[in-house]
């Protein structure tokens, strides 16, 4: 009968590990039908569809289709939207373009702050089909308006629709909005919908500038079906080279938001993979089972009452949906749990149940266990990488295989943790054994409330691991289902978070999986340790594992399904009338090797300027190219003039071909004591900046509408030389009519996060170069060109 409940208990945690991640978001079921005030993903795939046809970048056609289309549905909607157009400049990103928002409402009964739904209507500037990023937040907010709208309820708040523009470049049409828009300053909360992949749950993060309390309170009282959310998610999304619409608005605005977002299949974001057969329904689904229970409830809220000073501790749980308390029970609670602790260890003592020596000897399988995991996890993954040098292709540091590696990770460490404990654990000494992996835990805690508060409900599992410690203590064989469902806030907490870290940040972090997994065996260790079989335990963990990595191995290649990301660009020097071919892959293959060659020259750093990029890469490989005839652009000077012994400069770069980027770089590392970009303020302070952490030299990064130029205007010390140099790019390589760019094999896409598929011109020119002609009075404005004699 022991046997038999060991056996129970083993079944029983699988199944609570796999309801652990089963039972985070909804079921998209294609024969359920949804009445009209539900959220439907049938209704909210058909203009999905439409939206993500084409790519839609700022400046490309495809997205001058989507912005008619969206505001054709708006109309069908009942309402009258309209667009807000002008430059925007974003200091922090050094971003600088002309944003065409689309702008809505839904009138409120009453004249209290309004209810603003958020999204993002631009697609990533590679040739991305943005059917998740962020064509499912257009569809969730136009189904759940439209459901909101059949119920026949009339909102207290107004309920504003905003559909952004340029986002992806430099979240320039939020700025926009929250700085020039007359309905910004009555907003008192955003919902944003967002994604960072193509499928997995979508997480709640809250953005605030004052504490998260109320705000809290404020979504646990809109009861959302299936809430995906705790307090350490926003400390982990301010970990990665990421921001939102919602950071601008609480920078620039301080107002509130909830955001959401999924991101597992996070190697399909930013690419042409991002496209409707790689969507998860399910995830839309989420979507939607968030929006409509919180437009019905803010819409009728008090919005001028959703800030606090006080921050709140807050996590997701089955059955309960979530769990909240304030940071001020963090302290009290971590005393209470350390004091329960020590008086179990002199209770057990005591009762003969645990001695000194027993207690010591636990502590060598958990640091084995620990120390020899952790390694595994950060050489193993290392040594994958030296193994399968393709994985360096891909940016989001998330493999196509990259579930079967933690799946592979986290079975070895099981293997292990199961192979060493069955050689320190004896009969009898089980309780002392379980002092170690709680006293971890409470040191974990500690170091939480110090640095990380937001993690702070670690020690909730902790409160039923000493439990579990009393009955170990009172019971020299405890019934281990028993022990078993005490220890399910530790599965329900822990095991999503094993996969979490890696999915959010990327692989490297199998290490914390890898950790996480002791961390959570020790805390099981009331039922592991009765096992009289963990060899066997450990035997097919290892199997398993073994299993799973030569499933990963099976998908490591690239494939139609898994496409390589690859890179071409042309280079043109137009002051050395040099050419080049240019890419950022590791790897040659087939196509680039068509213009590359076999042996490219890896000698970049001087040869081509890099233009920024979040993950900060460099060109790889060089060769040279052809010469082509691309026009140049023209610089026209407007302003030359001393005042006050400052020279100020008023200068139009004007380009002479249909470009999309215009960067403008300082020669000499010029000083500035004013500059203007298109009418727009570019602070001085900012140009020597780091953003997202990656170095950007640009003066400015200048997205091009269709038929606009640069305007720069500058004031300097009446001596200083001021020399200027622009990177001019068109993304039109792949189509150009002076190149014949074969097309890539099915197995390649574009490359991510880089500008590529490019035409590339480089020129530099100084002020002082710059003369007038003669000025026709027929001209409005006297043109200037350089003058290179």
């Amino acid at each position: 009968m022991k046997h038999f409940n060991a056996f129970l208990s083993l079944l029983l945690i699988t199944a609570l590990v796999f309801y652990s991640f089963y039972g985070l978001m909804p079921k998209y079921d294609g024969d359920e039908v949804k009445s009209a005030t539900e959220f439907s993903v049938d209704r909210a795939l058909i203009p999905l569809e439409k939206i993500a046809k084409t790519p839609h970048y700022l400046g490309s056609q495809g997205h001058a289709d989507v912005r008619k289309f969206l505001l054709s549905e708006l109309r069908k909607l009942g309402m009258e939207p309209h667009i807000q157009e002008g430059f925007s400049l974003n200091p922090q990103s050094k971003t600088l373009n002309k944003p065409t928002n689309i702008a809505a409402r839904i009138k409120g009964a009453e004249d209290g702050k309004a209810l603003l739904l958020l999204s993002h209507y631009d697609s990533a500037l590679v040739p991305s089909f943005g059917a998740s990023d962020a064509g499912t937040g257009l569809v969730a907010i136009l189904e759940s308006v439209r459901a909101y709208l059949a119920s026949g309820k009339t909102p207290k708040n107004d309920i504003i629709i905003l559909f952004t523009d340029a986002e992806e470049i430099g979240l320039d049409g939020a700025k926009l909005f929250v700085n020039g828009h007359p309905w910004a300053k009555n907003v008192g909360l955003i919902l944003n919908f967002e994604a960072r992949g193509t499928s997995g749950p979508s997480n709640m993060i809250l953005e605030t500038n004052g504490g998260n309390s109320q705000l809290v309170k404020e979504f646990i009282k809109a009861n959302p079906e299936f809430p995906v959310a705790s307090s350490l998610m926003y400390s982990v999304y301010k970990m990665l080279p990421n921001d939102t619409d919602s950071t601008i608005f609480r920078e620039d605005g301080d107002i509130d938001s909830f955001f959401f977002a999924f991101i597992d299949s996070h190697f399909n974001y930013h690419t042409a993979n991002d496209n409707m057969y790689h969507l998860d329904w399910n995830s839309l689904m989420h979507q939607g089972s968030y929006l409509l229970p919180l437009i019905h409830y803010f819409a009728d809220a008090d919005l001028s009452n959703i800030k606090s000073e006080t921050d709140d501790v807050y996590l997701n749980f089955p059955l309960v949906k979530m769990i909240n308390y304030p940071f001020s029970w963090i302290l009290p609670m971590l005393i209470l749990a350390f004091l329960i602790f020590v008086f179990l260890i002199f209770y057990g003592v005591k009762r003969g149940r645990i001695s000194g020596r027993a207690i010591a000897k636990g502590f060598v399988p958990f640091l084995i266990s620990l120390i020899s995991c952790g390694l595994i996890g950060f050489f193993g993954w290392k040594l994958i990488l030296a193994l399968y040098p393709q994985y360096a292709e891909i940016q989001q540091g998330f493999t196509y295989n990259g579930h079967w590696y933690i799946a592979f990770f986290v079975l070895l460490s099981l293997a292990i943790v199961f192979s060493v404990y069955k050689r320190y654990i004896i009969k009898f000494n089980e309780p002392s054994i379980y002092v170690a992996p709680l006293f971890f835990w409470l040191l974990i805690n500690l170091a939480v409330f110090i640095i990380l508060k937001g993690a702070a409900f670690f020690i909730i599992p902790v409160f039923f691991g000493l439990l579990s410690f009393f009955v170990m203590i009172r019971q020299e064989r405890p019934n281990l289902l028993a022990m078993a469902f005490l220890a399910v806030p530790a599965i329900f907490i822990f095991a999503p978070l094993i996969q979490f870290f890696p999915v959010g940040l990327g692989l490297k972090m199998l290490v914390i999986s890898c950790v996480f997994t002791v961390l959570l065996f020790g805390l099981m260790l009331p039922v592991f340790a009765y096992y009289k079989w963990k060899n066997i335990v450990s035997a097919l963990c290892f199997i398993l594992a073994i299993s799973f990595f030569i499933v990963a191995h099976s998908k490591s290649d690239f494939t139609e399904e898994r496409r390589k990301p690859t890179s071409l660009v042309y280079y043109k020097d137009a002051d050395n009338e040099k050419t080049f071919w240019l890419t950022y892959d590791k790897e040659i293959d087939e196509w680039t090797e068509q213009y590359l060659g076999k042996n490219p020259s890896n000698n970049t750093l001087n040869l081509a300027e890099v233009p920024y990029s979040k993950y900060g890469f460099n060109y790889s490989y060089a060769a040279e190219a052809p010469k082509k005839n691309i026009a140049d652009f023209e610089v026209v000077l407007e302003n030359d003039t001393l005042i006050n012994n400052l020279r100020n400069v008023t200068l139009v770069i004007v380009p002479k071909r249909n470009v999309n980027k215009i960067d403008l770089y300082s020669e000499e590392s010029t000083s500035f004591n004013s500059l203007e970009f298109n009418g727009k303020e570019m602070p001085v302070s900012s140009l020597s900046k780091d953003y997202r952490g990656t170095k950007n030299p640009a003066l400015i990064n200048y997205y091009v509408s269709p038929n606009d130029s640069l305007k720069v205007e500058f004031s300097v010390e009446k001596d200083v030389s001021v020399g200027f140099k622009v990177m001019e790019y068109s993304f039109d390589l792949m189509d150009n009519p002076k190149f014949d760019i074969t097309k890539r094999p099915d197995y390649a896409m574009p490359k991510p996060f880089v500008i590529t598929d490019a035409v590339v011109v480089k020129r530099t020119f100084n002020v002082d170069s710059l003369k007038k002609k003669t000025v026709d009075s027929l001209f409005i404005n006297p043109e200037i060109i350089l003058n290179n004699e």
